[in-house]
């Protein structure tokens, strides 16, 4: 059991407050600070801290000992790599409108990007690695989101509320075919506008929101959204995009699991994300950054549902799990009153991070480790089933491989 020291990514939609408070440092931060990446990821990795303050990076750690760090079952599946990213989000303003690849659409996507070619770091590279990225997001506070495309029924009904009469066709688009192929047609004829309809076609639906909004229509959350998107965003289609997407408010513990051709946007809030090891993302709006229309159609899933809340499944005293079909990882949370206890056991990796409380973990065979909130814990395969004992009221998330 070892400390990890982490990187703090500063993006732009990050927050001043909410990673430094949980890591202790002053606030507000001079700058936005948008994620904290625990793991094995090249672009950041973790570090292990020894008890006597030595640092070392864990990818080194776990090309120097795969087995011995992943267990016999986790290196062979994956190659020696960690398969799993463990991220602190906190969101200030909204992601851009995003979806990631299948385990088939990077690799091909990757390949053909190395054939042609186009260097790792270029600001126009979809494919950074050859891997999936599916992700969960457990809310730490009330998280917002924009995830999946919604009912077409529902959506219809939602876009023949808006006087807009530059829009009316396109709600005729997909009341005319309600599926997911006509989900597409409209999809792609919103995204692909050409910038003069836009700017006439975005003010026409920005009003009917604000109407809408003041008679207290039925779908005023999802028009309150989309004012927002407009006025952070203008002129971007993305906003338009955002009125066929699922309108989520996750509580506190309330998780979403975001499979491969899901379209999406976190808007705000803060919450523990579990991911692939991996840093794909086809964008289509609501960004500065590059997008690419034509292969972010080649991977996004149409069909239409809504979307999923996990709460976790108590597997064990104090340990909640969530469910998901990803072979990458899986999340558990660790709520514990002052004084409980809970057992982690598991044959694989595993990192822990504390969010709230102080806990003492210790194991069969003598070590002992304090962990308060804020800190974060590699556990390597090799290590015996862990107490975990809380001082005070404690919660903890718990990142490992997937199960079969």
């Amino acid at each position: 059991m070892e400390l990890l020291d982490n990187a703090v990514r500063p993006y732009a939609w990050g927050s001043r407050t909410a990673i430094a408070e949980l890591l202790g440092r002053e606030v507000p931060t001079p700058h936005p600070e948008a994620e904290l990446w625990l793991g094995a990821h090249p672009g950041d990795p973790s570090h292990v801290v020894g008890p006597d303050g030595a640092r070392r990076s864990l990818l080194t750690l776990l090309a120097d000992d795969p087995r011995g760090q992943l267990g016999e079952v986790c290196a062979e599946q994956w190659g020696g790599r960690l398969p799993f990213l463990l991220k602190f989000l906190a969101a200030d303003e909204p992601l851009s409108l995003q979806a990631h690849p299948s385990p088939e659409q990077a690799a091909a996507g990757f390949a053909a990007e190395e054939a042609a070619g186009v260097p790792i770091d270029s600001p126009v590279r979809n494919y950074k690695d050859p891997s999936a990225k599916p992700e969960l997001i457990c809310a730490l506070t009330e998280f917002h989101a924009l995830a999946g495309f919604r009912d077409p029924h529902r959506t219809v009904t939602l876009l023949r509320s808006l006087e807009a009469p530059d829009f009316a066709p396109y709600a005729e688009l997909l009341a005319g075919q309600p599926d997911a192929s006509g989900l597409r047609a409209l999809f792609t004829t919103l995204i692909t506008l050409p910038q003069t309809a836009l700017d006439v076609l975005l003010p026409q639906v920005l009003d009917a929101c604000v109407l809408h909004v003041k008679e207290h229509g039925e779908f005023d959350l999802e028009c309150r959204t989309v004012l927002e998107l407009g006025e952070d965003y203008p002129g971007d289609a993305g906003v338009l995009a955002a009125l066929l997407l699922n309108r989520l408010v996750l509580r506190p513990g309330e998780a979403v699991y975001l499979p491969a051709g899901n379209l999406h946007a976190y808007l705000r809030g803060t919450g523990v994300e579990i991911l692939a090891n991996s840093d794909n993302v086809l964008r289509c709006g609501l960004t500065p950054k590059h997008v690419d229309v034509p292969e972010l159609m080649r991977v996004l899933d149409f069909h239409c549902a809504d979307m999923p809340v996990l709460t976790g499944e108590n597997t064990a005293p104090g340990l909640w799990t969530y469910r998901t079909p990803s072979a990458e990882f899986e999340l558990s949370r660790v709520e514990l009153a002052a004084g409980g206890e809970a057992v982690l056991d598991h044959s694989g990796p595993q990192i822990l991070l504390c969010t709230d409380g102080r806990a003492v973990l210790s194991t069969t065979r003598g070590d002992r480790l304090v962990v308060a909130r804020g800190q974060s814990v590699w556990l390597s395969a090799s290590e015996p089933a862990v107490l975990v004992h809380a001082d005070v009221e404690t919660r903890l998330f718990r990142a490992t491989a997937g199960t079969d």
